[in-house]
């Protein structure tokens, strides 16, 4: 019995020193974005993306986001979508990088909708191949290194409800809270599994026609590859959803 308190001591004063390793900073960043999910027959639709993300809110370059996709609507509540991603990453903030540098991204994903009571529930999955081509160091400065290949699983749960009434309908006011955890896995995985978590709130507009507003407030958790440096970015986001069909519906 000795034996074994002194393992757990011991294990536990290695937790607490691998704990006290790891670098920590804050950050405030500002993400505006746009979403278009557009169908384009009664099955088939186009997934459209960007979003320009700042440092310190506005001031600094953080990130460009560019996303398109195929989506397929199996019914009102499901559909899948196959699309490329490109992101272009900035220095900033305390742990910046060393240089500018580029990702590419094929993704896949399913989302599934549904509606319990006043409750509006979102569940995504995501896959992510990536292609980073991560900062080197060459002669006396930095480069863009050659493209290093991982993948990434995402999983988002989302639930809204509206101000009043039973459900979101066209100019009404919701509320939305979501969690998306991210997690590396397969070939070149660095000294992290768990890559970050995002937590969301904001309030949310749905406009006539045209779709749903938000403004909002993201906590972003990241792990740096190195596994010792971590992110607490406290993002303001303001994102525009849109669903306008690009086809006309038969009576």
């Amino acid at each position: 019995m000795r034996k074994i308190l002194i393992l757990l001591l011991f294990l536990h004063q290695l937790n607490f020193l691998a704990q006290n390793k790891k670098q920590y900073t804050d950050n405030s960043n500002g993400w505006y974005m746009y979403f278009g999910s557009h169908k384009l027959s009664g099955k088939w639709g186009i997934h459209l993306e960007a979003q320009l993300r700042r440092n310190e809110i506005i001031t600094k370059p953080q990130q460009l986001l560019l996303r398109t996709g195929i989506n397929y609507h199996f019914n009102k509540k499901l559909f899948a979508t196959v699309g490329y991603c490109y992101v272009i990453t900035y220095p900033y903030g305390e742990f910046p990088s060393k240089t500018v540098f580029p990702e590419n991204r094929i993704w896949e994903q399913i989302q599934l909708k549904n509606q319990i009571g006043k409750l509006e529930l979102v569940n995504r999955f995501r896959l992510e191949q990536r292609f980073v081509n991560s900062p080197i160091a060459k002669d006396s400065g930095f480069v863009n290194g050659p493209a290093v290949y991982t993948d990434r699983f995402r999983l988002l749960n989302r639930f809204s409800i509206p101000l009043k009434g039973k459900e979101i309908l066209d100019k009404s006011f919701y509320i939305s809270f979501y969690d998306e955890v991210f997690i590396n896995f397969g070939h070149n995985l660095a000294k992290n599994i768990f890559d970050q978590n995002r937590a969301y709130i904001a309030l949310g507009y749905k406009i006539p026609k045209v779709g749903r507003i938000e403004i909002g407030y993201l906590n972003q958790l990241i792990f740096k590859s190195d596994g010792i440096k971590v992110e607490n970015n406290h993002t303001l986001q303001i994102g525009l959803s849109s669903t306008i069909d690009l086809y006309k519906k038969k009576d």
